[in-house]
């Protein structure tokens, strides 16, 4: 709630599956910029120039295949927020291409040569390790400093094991709101098992599980029995 209230860029750390996505959704819907478009990419699911050009859009015949002008994400995110998914595996070209973004406001589409202005806020997250890319020379440290105003640490399922029967609660509650399947919980043993893995794949993971079981299990409790088979072998 604190961090929605800033336009401060935020970034989110947390491993895979500990639910980034939704934490910035959170922010965007909780500022003052909720009504303003919230866009969100991907950073890690495109080559550098598929990225350059989505974030920042290109003009006509400033690539083969360019065949008309495109609007960018940070064009399409004026007046709102916007999400940079994975961040730590931007280039560095881009990252230099972002740094202007944060510090000016502006940036240029690809082929063009005239600045434009945007008004967004940034949000981004990732999985790993900054400061050891920044060690290591494959980040550069005057974006991380730039993009680490207000940091938001998600921890790992494992270490907030209290929350299984709640994340169960709500992901069993949404299916039988849907009124896909006749199951109505599970047994203690059931439980016992969910509250006893260890989560690598975090939130993810136990909603997986889920749906898994569901299938299996058709109606009623559900049972060990019901359970993927990570989830009932011996430690």
């Amino acid at each position: 709630e604190k961090a929605s209230r800033s336009d401060a860029p935020v970034i989110i750390f947390g491993e895979t599956g500990t639910g980034k996505e939704l934490v910035a959704r959170a922010i965007h819907n909780l500022g003052r910029r909720r009504d303003g478009p919230y866009i969100q990419l991907n950073c890690a699911a495109l080559n550098e120039a598929l990225l350059e050009s989505e974030l920042f859009g290109h003009i006509k015949g400033a690539f083969t295949g360019a065949y008309n002008h495109r609007e960018g994400r940070f064009a399409a995110a004026h007046g709102g927020d916007i999400f940079l998914d994975e961040i730590g595996d931007v280039p560095i070209p881009i990252q230099i291409k972002l740094l202007r973004v944060l510090e000016t406001k502006q940036f240029e589409r690809v082929g063009d040569h005239r600045s434009m202005s945007v008004d967004v806020r940034i949000i981004t997250a990732t999985n790993r390790n900054l400061e050891l890319l920044v060690s290591q020379g494959r980040f550069r440290d005057d974006f991380f400093f730039r993009i680490n105003v207000i940091p938001i640490h998600l921890p790992p399922l494992r270490e907030r094991i209290e929350d299984v029967p709640l994340l169960v609660q709500h992901f069993t509650g949404i299916k039988r709101n849907r009124r896909e399947k006749g199951i109505t919980g599970l047994s203690p043993k059931a439980m016992g098992l969910f509250m006893a893995y260890h989560w690598p794949g975090n939130v993810r993971e136990l909603k997986s599980a889920l749906e898994y079981a569901f299938v299996i299990a058709e109606r009623g409790l559900i049972h060990p029995e019901h359970l993927p088979a990570q989830m009932t072998r011996p430690a």
